[in-house]
């Protein structure tokens, strides 16, 4: 019995020796494999009217450095319904790239919804993608959920994950209104006798906590009022009745950490397992004698970069028993940057220059805006809240730029309650002790997006003897067309990685060989996501500036009003009714079922010479329909009475993007039902377009015969932010001005050759004051926010 109880302790504790190397092994892995990246967008301002366009910059980072392992980013921009205005897909260059989106004139939501994201991200949890609401200014000056009523919701989170019977427990808890703002309340917590055992003491925004220490069989209820005196009553989590205690407290560039275990509890074999993460490194693993009940340590956090660190508690076996995580604030992510005021030119149209000026050995990248003073502004989240806090939290932080305004202990210890109220594991401990990992079924874009396809319906030893010829009608190209010939592999890919696709282009191609083969091109593009999110506020900018919001719109209303002197008048269509069948009808009873008919705008493509010229269906449909918002550029969008109307080819709903592919010319009829007909699936509040192919006696033949097309979309054109000059005598000079943004240049960067940048721009016609923010990274992860008023 000796010998195989011997053999037994061995076999044990070599097995709990490999775990532990599967677990350093697989943690090692994930941060070098599978290490998640985060995303954050700066806009020139945080509101915007109908007919402005919203500038933007991106950045991202991986861990404590920037992401410059992806190259393609993908920006999604949905209305307030959720459904999709734009898909926009830009190239990454140092971890960074920039971009546009215009808001129709016609638009009548109060939000934006945008969601970003690299194909990577698409392989973790979604709550880790980017979103924002951008604030759409309308004449009513409502301010996010004020005219709702306030929903107040209380939450209470055990530290360490559980409450434990017989021990001492931190109880922290959250309370917040359905937009994530803080709510006011005060109340008790009581047991199950009705016996009151504490007071609910909000310490920070709506956070607090209170100690808790339960008897066998206990269970407790808050009773609370919130800030209008409404009555709540909320069960806080079972009591369980053994495990350990996980308890965290700060003191100063050090942790303390206390484990312990409920009374009279078996410790069989009595060791515990200790381990520190942050950014998915391993920063510390621990093994302690837990036969005494008790463990405390401290953990030295100087050396550690900044971010949140996460402590968890295995048992003997590896299985983990409680998690907390704290957040680690030395300072290091900061960089020094200077504005100065070179030249003041704040009377009308005046010339302006500041200096932007960094230390002689950064390289940097930065994104300037100057808006006009008086409107509303946000500074609740900024570069780095969001890369170094927010963007790696589940859930809303309310206010988190306040977090790193100083440090100050008092802000150490009311970071700690959003630490409390917002555990997280990145880690499935389960699997990592398996040493299983997470299935990527996303690629990183580890290339730009260039010209390539794939070509179906052949085998691989036809394909390989294959060439494509493609003749590519470039838009906005002033080199006329393009002839590309390419191999094609034996799987049916082929690329050319030094052609990169901006806009749309048409593409005429020919395989000499294999004549019915099909082919599809720029696979590798990420359509949009399918998710429809309500642009609803919840992921708002967090100022009530009342005063601001009506400047902004006053300012706007007078830039709409100069907009709509310049928008040409769109005509109705007339139906003109004979007893003699037109083209038109004849084509609607050759391709139109019944539940497709009803009364619409109906347009003859077989008949209709002028719509060969148009790229696509969009572009033709531009100006033909009344109230009908067309974008048809890459990606293109619709807009009809507040939303995107539906989209059916041969009767089947599709997307703008597949749509857009399609060649005018294989198009024969397009019925447009107005918002709120009768459409095919039921009424349809935001109109419908209806797309038939053509077939029969409708196919085109001659020289286009045997030629095949499709129209190829690439990455989206990138604007420049215009201007004006009015030290210049120019014709554009004599308009009125009442720009908000004066200023916007996302492309700023310095070297440790030049660590001096001059920025110029003018005044407009009204600003009396400017508030300028910077924002901006180093190549090594640094990073930067300034904002100042000029006055």
């Amino acid at each position: 019995m000796k010998i195989t109880a011997g053999i037994f302790l061995f076999t044990l504790s070599a097995s709990i020796s490999t775990t532990a190397q599967t677990i350093d092994s697989t943690i090692a892995r994930y941060a070098k494999d599978f290490a998640q990246e985060r995303a954050y967008l700066q806009y020139d301002k945080v509101a915007y009217a109908p007919g402005d366009t919203v500038w933007f910059k991106a950045y991202l980072m991986k861990g404590i450095a920037p992401a410059d392992d992806s190259r393609t980013f993908y920006v999604d921009w949905t209305d307030e319904a959720g459904s999709l205005l734009q898909h926009a897909v830009y190239p990454l260059v140092d971890a960074t790239c920039n971009g546009q989106f215009g808001i129709p004139l016609a638009y009548t939501g109060k939000f934006i919804h945008i969601k970003a994201y690299t194909k990577w991200m698409l392989n973790f949890d979604s709550a880790f993608l980017y979103e924002k609401d951008l604030r759409v200014i309308t004449k009513t000056q409502d301010l996010p959920g004020s005219k709702v009523p306030v929903k107040a919701d209380l939450q209470f989170f055990p530290e360490g994950g559980d409450a434990i019977t017989g021990m001492v427990n931190k109880i922290a808890f959250k309370a917040n209104d359905q937009w994530g703002r803080p709510v006011k309340i005060r109340g008790i917590v009581e047991n199950s006798k009705g016996e009151k055992v504490d007071s609910l003491r909000v310490m920070h925004d709506g956070m607090g906590y209170f100690l808790l220490t339960p008897k066998a069989g206990e269970s407790f209820t808050a009773k609370w009022k919130d800030e209008k005196g409404g009555d709540h009553v909320t069960p806080l989590p079972a009591i369980r009745s053994s495990g350990i205690s996980l308890q965290v407290t700060i003191s100063g560039t050090k942790r303390n950490f206390v484990i312990t275990a409920e009374p009279g509890a078996a410790r069989d074999p009595g060791v515990l397992n200790i381990i520190g993460t942050l950014n998915q490194y391993q920063a510390f693993k621990l093994t302690k004698d837990f036969s005494p009940g008790i463990i405390k340590g401290v953990i030295p956090t100087q050396d550690l970069p900044s971010g949140i660190l996460t402590i968890t508690v295995f048992d003997s076996k590896w299985k983990p028993l409680a998690e907390r995580i704290t957040y680690i604030n030395n300072d290091e992510f900061r960089f020094k940057a200077d504005l100065s005021v070179e030249h003041w030119g704040l009377n009308k149209r005046a010339r302006n220059e500041i200096m932007l000026t960094v230390p002689d050995s950064l390289s940097a990248s930065f994104a300037v805006s100057v808006t006009d003073a008086g409107i509303e502004s946000d500074s609740s989240d900024n570069i780095i809240s969001h890369l170094l806090l927010t963007g790696d939290l589940k859930g809303q932080v309310y206010n988190p730029a306040y977090y790193f305004s100083d440090n100050s202990d008092t802000i150490a210890q009311r970071l700690d309650l959003v630490m409390l109220t917002h555990g997280w594991r990145r880690f499935d401990w389960d699997a990592v002790a398996k040493n299983k990992f997470p299935s990527a079924l996303y690629p990183k874009d580890t290339s730009y997006l260039s010209l390539s396809g794939k070509v179906y319906g052949g085998l691989p030893g036809q394909l390989s003897e294959e060439l494509i010829i493609m003749v590519i009608n470039q838009k906005g190209s002033a080199d006329g067309n393009k002839m590309l010939l390419l191999g094609v592999e034996p799987d049916g890919t082929f690329n050319d990685p030094d052609y990169f696709l901006f806009d749309t282009a048409h593409i005429y191609y020919q395989l000499p060989k294999i004549s019915d083969a099909s082919v599809n091109f720029m696979e590798k593009r990420l359509p949009a996501l399918r998710q429809r999110m309500p642009a609803a506020g919840l992921f708002y900018n967090q100022t009530d500036d009342t005063t601001g919001y009506g400047r902004h719109f006053q300012l706007s209303d007078e830039t709409l009003q100069l907009l709509k002197q310049l928008e040409g008048k769109t005509l109705e269509n007339v139906t003109v009714k004979t007893r003699v069948k037109s083209p038109t009808d004849i084509l609607d009873e050759k391709y139109s079922s019944a539940l497709f008919s009803g009364d619409s705008y109906k347009f003859d493509l077989v008949n209709d010479k002028t719509a060969f010229p148009a790229r696509n269906i969009f572009q033709y449909l531009q100006s033909k329909v009344a109230g009908l918002m067309i974008n048809a550029t890459n990606p293109p969008s619709l807009l009809w009475r507040g939303g995107a109307p539906q989209l059916f080819l041969d009767e089947t709903q599709v997307d703008a993007q597949f749509v857009s592919s399609i060649s005018v010319s294989q198009v024969a009829y397009i019925k447009v039902f107005r918002p709120g007909s009768f459409a095919g699936t039921g009424i349809s509040s935001n109109g419908a377009i209806v797309i038939y192919m053509r077939r029969g006696g409708d196919v085109q033949s001659g020289q286009e015969k045997g030629l095949n097309s499709s129209v190829v979309t690439g990455y989206t054109p990138i604007r420049q932010f215009y201007t004006p000059n009015y030290g210049l005598l120019n014709v554009n000079n004599e308009k009125r001005d009442v720009r908000t943004t004066l200023y916007w240049n996302p492309e700023i960067t310095t070297t440790p050759l030049k660590n001096k940048v001059k920025l110029t721009f003018y005044n407009n016609d009204v600003s009396k004051a400017f508030r300028v923010v910077i924002e901006g990274m180093t190549k090594d992860g640094q990073l930067v926010r300034l904002e100042q008023i000029m006055d």
